[in-house]
């Protein structure tokens, strides 16, 4: 008889439990694309028809979207291409419970609306007591555009030559000031900025000053700039772009902008982002003068610009909660990630690999502390583990330094260090 008529039939091959068990998961597409896939396989041969369901289940993918969860061991703390801060289990939780219905926008004790995420706002406002009035966008540069077009449409923003910065993926921030239908007026020069150059600018058509933290670089030498605090009497609003979302002074960043300081020194608004030094989800805070808080968030650009129920629900529980991924990993104790890195590389040593505890050096990233190294440790492996095991499960990407892969341990929690472990001795082969 011919082999490919013993082809179980698809209803029956759906039936299998693990499959049915998985349908809820992946969807029914998904699972059915994999048995019809397994059983083409067995039509040509390549597998017994008897084999289809152990098939299908091997080809299911792990996760319901493409995007996969990654171990960062790169070293760098808010990795952009990794996702920047990762969320604390509180966030986490938030955001799953705010995945149904919500009351996003709703009291529930008298039925009527309400304000939209007022728990985030809240907590918001209550983590930076200098600001008048807070906003959340879905990020810092909408935070930023909101401003310019609210408050500098048709009119001049001044700012520093040595401010236009670009960041990652060819984005500059001349461009995106531009595009609101605000003009720019660059005042000093790439190094060099003063108080009379700003003075000299300001006039009737100055809808505000723009502090930009050049958070991705450093320049060096003959160098001057003017601080938000020399700014406060020019007599136009002076906007502070800090970037990074740290809201209060961080010791370890002693060069790092907050929020809190830069209110305090004068800044009428400052915009910050959410996924940074703050830890939470992608969102663009705005935080400031009530009068000009209102302004944006009246703005219709706004309702563009706005963020949905899962970003609130974490950002707020990123506040309110305990001390996030991203706070643990900045203050690592240096002495306890070498022990974790000797115990480590002395495991995978016992089980042939060669594998060696070294110092390291971390950064923060995502834009925020240039310059600022890191004390760490990192498990010290040849170079060809590193194909292998960013394309494992789960992927574990490190960095290449001198031939050798490293896999830096500040930005891992301690309790994944056995996945760690796993993951090398299956990419050994």
């Amino acid at each position: 008889m011919d082999s490919r008529r013993r082809v179980p039939r698809t209803d029956l091959v759906l039936a299998d439990p693990r499959l049915a068990a998985t349908v809820g998961r992946l969807g029914r597409a998904v699972v059915k694309d994999a048995v019809a896939h397994a059983q083409r396989r067995a039509r040509q041969g390549e597998i017994a028809p008897e084999e289809v369901a152990d098939a299908a289940v091997a080809a299911l993918p792990p996760y319901a979207a493409s995007m996969r969860p990654v171990l960062n061991m790169t070293g760098v703390l808010l990795h952009t291409n990794l996702g920047r801060a990762p969320l604390s289990a509180a966030a986490v939780s938030a955001a799953v419970s705010a995945a149904g219905s919500a009351d996003v926008e709703f009291d529930l004790a008298t039925g009527a609306r309400a304000r939209r995420g007022r728990g985030a706002v809240e907590a918001l406002a209550r983590a930076v007591p200098a600001a008048e009035d807070v906003h959340v966008v879905n990020n810092n540069a909408a935070a930023l555009v909101l401003v310019a077009t609210a408050l500098a449409a048709g009119r001049e923003i001044v700012v520093s030559r040595g401010e236009l910065v670009e960041i990652g993926d060819g984005f500059r921030i001349p461009d995106l000031l531009v595009s609101t239908g605000a003009r720019l007026h660059e005042v000093g020069t790439t190094n060099r900025t003063s108080h009379a150059d700003y003075a000299a600018a300001v006039g009737p058509e100055t809808g505000f000053v723009l502090k930009v933290h050049p958070s991705n670089f450093r320049i060096e030498g003959f160098t001057g700039a003017v601080e938000v605090a020399e700014l406060r009497d020019l007599g136009v609003p002076v906007v502070a772009d800090i970037g990074s979302g740290l809201l209060a002074h961080e010791p370890l960043l002693p060069g790092e902008p907050d929020a809190a300081g830069a209110l305090k020194a004068g800044a009428d608004l400052v915009t910050a982002s959410g996924d940074k030094l703050l830890g939470g989800p992608q969102a663009g805070l705005l935080l400031g003068r009530r009068d000009l808080v209102e302004r944006c968030r009246r703005h219709p650009l706004a309702r563009a610009l706005r963020v949905d129920k899962l970003t609130l629900a974490a950002l707020e529980a990123t506040l309110r909660g305990p001390a996030t991924p991203v706070h643990e990993a900045l203050h690592a104790d240096p002495a306890a990630l070498g022990r974790r890195a000797e115990a480590l590389a002395g495991e995978l040593a016992g089980a042939g690999v060669d594998a060696r505890a070294v110092p390291s050096e971390a950064a923060v990233g995502g834009g925020g502390a240039p310059g600022v190294r890191l004390p760490s440790a990192a498990v010290s492996l040849p170079e060809r583990f590193t194909v292998p095991l960013r394309t494992g499960e789960p992927p574990v990407v490190g960095r290449v330094e001198g031939g050798r892969l490293l896999l830096d341990l500040r930005a891992l929690p301690p309790d994944r260090d056995g996945d760690v472990v796993r993951a090398v001795l299956r990419a050994r082969g």
